[in-house]
This record gives C-alpha cells, sequence and structure tokens, in this order.
C-alpha cells in the first residue's frame, strides 16, 4: 500500500470533543470542535468549511447521513443556553451549505451519549431535546432538507429517551423507564409508538446499565449490567420481538473489543481470544459463531481499522518493528482474500473507508493528520 495523499494536520482538541467522519460521493466530511470541513476525496484538498459561531463550540454531530445531509449541533454564547447544546443545524454535505438550524437543548453527557441524541434518515432529522428549564426529554423529528417540525413522539408515561436512531421504517430509542432499560420504536410519519419491549422480558436489564446501538438492520444493541448479569449484543425483530444473543465473553473467543461491526446479518468483532487475539463473526439469527481468525493477531501487533464492505472484512495489522498489512477476508467464510503491506508506516486510527480503488485511514488522534489515502501496488 503507498500514500496517495495526506490531509493536514489539525489543531489539538480535547479526547472527549466532537471527531465525526462522513464519506458522501467524492466529499469526505470531517466534524470537530472547531468546524466541520469537507475535502475532495481524490486529492485530499479542501473543499468547504462550515465554523460555529465565534465563542462556540460544536458539542455534537450525527453517526450517519442521509442524502448527503448530516446534523450538528453548537453550543450557544449567552444566557441560559451558554456553553450548552442550544443550535442544532443541517449541512448539505456536498458543498457545506447550512441548509437550517433550530434552538435546542440536547441532553448532556460524553461523545457517545451526545452522538447518539442526533440520527438522521428517512428524509428526517431526529433530536433528543431536553427542553429548557425542564426535567422532561422528548424525541423530535424535523424534515432534514427544509427544518420544519415533523413530530415529537409519543414516548411512553413515566419513560425518558436516552439514545435514537432511524431504522429501516421507524426511529428507535432506548428509554430509561424507571428503575428499568426499554426499547422504543415509532412511527416515522407521525411519532405514534409502534411498540415498546424491554431489553430482557425475565429480569430486564437496570437503568444506569450502559446500553449502546450498535446497528439497525437489525436492531442491535450492546448491553453491559456490570456486576448484575447481561453482557451482550441482543438482537429485535419485528414488532420488538427478542431475537438472538451474542455473548461478549464466550470460551471459543475471548471477550469482545470496542471494535465491531454489523453487516449483512453477521457481527463482526475483535476479541482478545488466543494468544494474541482474534476477528471472529457471529451469525445474528441464531447468534451462533460463523468463523473466527487467530492467525490476524501477533505479540508486536495491534489490530485496528475494523471494517466490512461488499462482502469482505477488512482490517490492518500495525507494528512499528515488523510494519504493518492490510488483510481482507471474505465475510461469510473468513477466507483470507488479501494480504498487502504499508510501504510506509500507516500509524495508528480509527477506522478504514474504501474510496474507488483506494483505502482511507481515519484518525482522531490529537498528534495525527485524520485521513491518508492509500492505493494498493
Amino acid at each position: 500500500m503507498t500514500t496517495v495523499w495526506d490531509s493536514r494536520s489539525e489543531s489539538k482538541a480535547a479526547e472527549e470533543s466532537t471527531h465525526q467522519t462522513w464519506l458522501v460521493g467524492d466529499t469526505l466530511t470531517l466534524a470537530r470542535y472547531d468546524a466541520v470541513t469537507g475535502f475532495d476525496a481524490d486529492s485530499g484538498k479542501e473543499r468547504w468549511q462550515f465554523v460555529p459561531p465565534r465563542g462556540t463550540d460544536i458539542y455534537a454531530a450525527s453517526k450517519t447521513t442521509d442524502s448527503a445531509r448530516a446534523l450538528v449541533a453548537h453550543t450557544g454564547m449567552t444566557g441560559a443556553a451558554s456553553g450548552r447544546c442550544a443550535v442544532v443545524t443541517a449541512l448539505d454535505l456536498t458543498d457545506g451549505r447550512e441548509l437550517w438550524n433550530t434552538t435546542l437543548a440536547m441532553a448532556s453527557g460524553g461523545t457517545a451519549d451526545r452522538s447518539d441524541a442526533l440520527a438522521t434518515g428517512g428524509g428526517l432529522g431526529v433530536v433528543l431535546d431536553a427542553g429548557t428549564g425542564t426535567d422532561t426529554t422528548t424525541v423530535r423529528a424535523f424534515d432534514l432538507l427544509t427544518g420544519s417540525e415533523r413530530w415529537t413522539a409519543a414516548v411512553p408515561k413515566g419513560c425518558a429517551p436516552a439514545r435514537t436512531a432511524v431504522a429501516p421504517k421507524q426511529v428507535v430509542a432506548v428509554l430509561a423507564c424507571g428503575e428499568e432499560v426499554k426499547l422504543a420504536a415509532f412511527d416515522p410519519a407521525d411519532g405514534k409508538e409502534r411498540w415498546t419491549t424491554p431489553l430482557d422480558t425475565r429480569n430486564g436489564v437496570a437503568t444506569g446499565s450502559s446500553v449502546t446501538i450498535t446497528a439497525t438492520d437489525p436492531i442491535v444493541l450492546r448491553v453491559d449490567e456490570g456486576d448484575r448479569g447481561i453482557e451482550a449484543f441482543l438482537t429485535f425483530g419485528p414488532g420488538g420481538r427478542p431475537g438472538a444473543r451474542v455473548q461478549v465473553t464466550g470460551d471459543d473467543y475471548g471477550s469482545i473489543g470496542p471494535d465491531t461491526v454489523v453487516s449483512d446479518k453477521r457481527l463482526f468483532a475483535l476479541t482478545d481470544g488466543g494468544p494474541w487475539g482474534r476477528l471472529v463473526a457471529f451469525d445474528l439469527t441464531s447468534g451462533d459463531e460463523l468463523w473466527q481468525n487467530d492467525d490476524i493477531g501477533g505479540a508486536a501487533y495491534t489490530i485496528q481499522g475494523l471494517h466490512t464492505h461488499a462482502g469482505r472484512v477488512m482490517a490492518v495489522k500495525a507494528s512499528d518493528r515488523y510494519g504493518d498489512h492490510l488483510y481482507g477476508f471474505d465475510a461469510a467464510t473468513g477466507d483470507e482474500e488479501e494480504d498487502r503491506t504499508f510501504r510506509n508506516n500507516a500509524g495508528s486510527f480509527d477506522r478504514l473507508l474504501p474510496y474507488k480503488d483506494r483505502i482511507i485511514a481515519i484518525r482522531s488522534s490529537n498528534s495525527a493528520k485524520p485521513f491518508t489515502a492509500y492505493e494498493r501496488w
């Protein structure tokens, strides 16, 4: 793998500050606390930049895009909104145009929590609005193109939304309902409640547990109750029907780390199993392990950049001492299909994005350039 281009280095940012990337067509976009910047994915040259008002920071950004549009939120400048997420803005990622904005008070929390308070899909921009001077959080949907308000969800009485995402044909939300966490779905046309279900029908999942939305097609939640019990990926089918489970820890594969991706009803994960770690695939219909590969690990190596694309799973095996390698595996069988050496050390990065016949590495480290494009040689 040889380097085609590097993006410029960015100024330092706090570890918990916003860092989100999107690839739409030939525009690669980076959202940080100080700006949202679009780059030409072919050359790495800057195309446009959206800068929030002076004295404010970009506080959150949607994980997904819809029709080349995304949501970002920045803090207010004065008064009660100062230092809080007060303005949500829709951006056209092809040229950086601001489509609309609205004043809201988003829920506070860590970076992951804030990202799950914004969602896009099906022509909607969905926001968890904490209100101003109230203790009530609501799920509100806006027309993603015009900003006109479409609906406020009919959240069940006694429940408060903590995370949201737009799934195919429904908007989902993780709810804190008294002492229990539940999952709900709302009609994308009018926000009416379609169903609400406990995460565990036998004992429930306690409020305060770690619950994150891993995927929306199918719906997959990662749940960690700590010492209390459940530590697994839970799936949900039509009507909120509980489906298969994948345990975070298994005798055959070790413990699943934070690097996971879902594609074609399969969960792919990097684990600490074996002497050096493994790449493992699971069937989300049955919960069964499909295959695993423990040759990708090594005492002197770090495995990073897990990604699935077009029936292939990719990851980079990195070592300052022995060099870096790009591996590609058949997603269905685990058969190795590619092993390429990087001509120069790729350094650490978070994600890989295939673009045409190239691979783009994405970094969030303060000391690194956010993007590097590579081509095969």
